[in-house]
């Protein structure tokens, strides 16, 4: 990578140590020798664990408070977390890659996926891992990118307005997508028109000859994308500047065309399909083939949680998409599902969607405009009730369950006693609600 005088250097500093730093790690539990680590803030300071990083084999270590460690090299910094950042800005500097950047309010995990796999075909591709999107995520990930990287594909999360200028100042992309606009996080940001913005400033800074992809169907971002000098390109379904038919839908595939040529994804929903034109446009501007791209998009492996099949013991077949929710995303994937064939029963495990603010209840409530073809319905959570009493208001015929967020024992045993294997069920909440726990108690059986 480089050594930890360089590294020094970068700062002003004049150490003598020549040594090669092998990785830079925040947590000591993956500390290898070789390693720089970085003592960050959290639930304890990281400073306290450098005897378990030197124990590990760490030769250098970023030190922003009094009382340095000894047997190793300190590099005195104020803020260990923007030194980090600093340095994941000079080591993509030094590996030059081309860089993409994705962010949206849903889709942007599946969306690098696809992208990558896209990419890879042609070009040494590094991605985001798992969901390493934020402020530590993102430097953390361009720091581990191989030497031979080619091109690297960043997710970029935002839970407030000026996160995205943070981290599109450090990975300077030469493309970068939007995948929509929904209400994820409108507690901090106050409304969808404040989360436009808010995904706008990926494009802070956007190269100069380089290129944004916008839905076109999202009325927030076209007043915002007027008087970019940057390329912009929208896609869509049936419109756009990329458009997509769609010609098939199945469980486990979608079968799409663009441009009079054929593509299949591994993935249900016209979501996927739009987040699969994405990683189209973005393979077209690097110019990789359309036989390149049909292998790549139906290739792909996907980030687990996202829309992911799996099979319980006695055959009933599962869709999980727990990792995070809000009311588009949630209403897309019951609509979706909603419209498969099914032998048995449809049912929905459906969990609060978390950080909505004031309006919450009324988009909670609003998802029985998404259920009206399910055979049942497993509500969770306290913003889930308003779901329940909507559905009662229509004097919906639906069956349904509600637990709180701790019965969670109690919804499992439920669900192994009543589904059968012709039935199937979908799982579908934010992550802090722990439905990943459901998903691994009905499959792990088979695991």
């Amino acid at each position: 990578m480089f050594t930890v005088k360089e590294v020094a250097q970068l700062f002003g500093l004049e150490v003598e140590d020549s040594r090669i730093v092998t990785s830079v790690e925040f947590d000591s539990r993956k500390v290898v020798a070789g390693s720089l680590f970085v003592p960050l803030a959290g639930a304890r300071d990281g400073h306290t664990f450098i005897h378990q990083a030197i124990a590990s084999g760490a030769i250098a270590t970023f030190w922003s408070v009094q009382d340095q460690p000894e047997d190793i090299t300190v590099i005195q910094v104020t803020d260990c977390l923007e030194a980090m950042q600093k340095l994941a800005t000079y080591y993509r500097e030094l590996l030059a890659p081309k860089v993409v950047a994705i962010t949206g309010s849903n889709g942007k995990t599946t969306t690098k996926d696809l992208t990558a796999s896209v990419l890879s075909q042609a070009f040494r591709t590094y991605k985001t891992q798992g969901n390493y999107n934020n402020e530590i995520g993102l430097p953390y990930t361009i720091l581990h990118m191989p030497k031979d990287t080619e091109v690297v594909v960043l997710e970029m999360g935002m839970d407030h307005a000026g996160d995205l200028t943070t981290l599109s100042t450090i990975a300077r992309p030469d493309i970068a997508a939007i995948t929509m606009i929904g209400e994820a996080h409108i507690e901090n940001l106050g409304s969808r028109a404040k989360i436009a913005q808010g995904k706008m400033e990926i494009a802070t800074a956007l190269a100069a000859d380089g290129c944004l992809i916008i839905p076109c169907d999202e009325p927030l971002l076209a007043p915002l994308v007027q008087g970019m000098t940057q390329q912009v390109v929208t896609f869509g379904i049936d419109a756009g500047d990329v458009a997509a038919h769609i010609l098939e839908e199945h469980a486990e595939q979608t079968v799409f065309s663009v441009k009079e040529q054929d593509y299949r994804i591994p993935l249900l929903g016209i979501y996927n399909v739009k987040n699969a034109l994405i990683a189209y446009s973005i393979g077209e501007k690097f110019g990789v083939t359309p036989e390149q791209i049909a292998n790549g998009l139906k290739n792909v492996q996907v980030t687990q949680n996202r829309t992911q099949w799996l099979e319980m013991e006695n055959g009933t077949r599962l869709l999980s998409d727990v990792y995070n929710a809000n009311p588009t995303a949630m209403g897309l994937v019951l609509d979706s599902f909603g419209k498969l064939p099914v032998q048995g029963r449809r049912f929905a495990v459906l969990a609060d969607m978390l950080e909505l603010g004031p309006e919450s209840s009324v988009m909670h409530a609003a998802m029985a405009d998404h259920v009206q073809n399910y055979d049942g319905l497993f509500l969770v959570g306290e913003q889930m009730d308003y779901l329940a009493k909507e559905l009662a208001a229509r004097d919906s015929d639906i069956p349904l369950e509600l637990y709180d967020a701790n019965e969670l024992a109690a919804l499992i045993e439920d669900l192994k006693q009543l589904l059968q294997p012709a039935d199937m069920l979908l799982l579908k909440g934010s992550n802090g609600m722990k439905l990943n726990q459901v998903v691994d108690a009905l499959t792990s059986e088979t695991e």
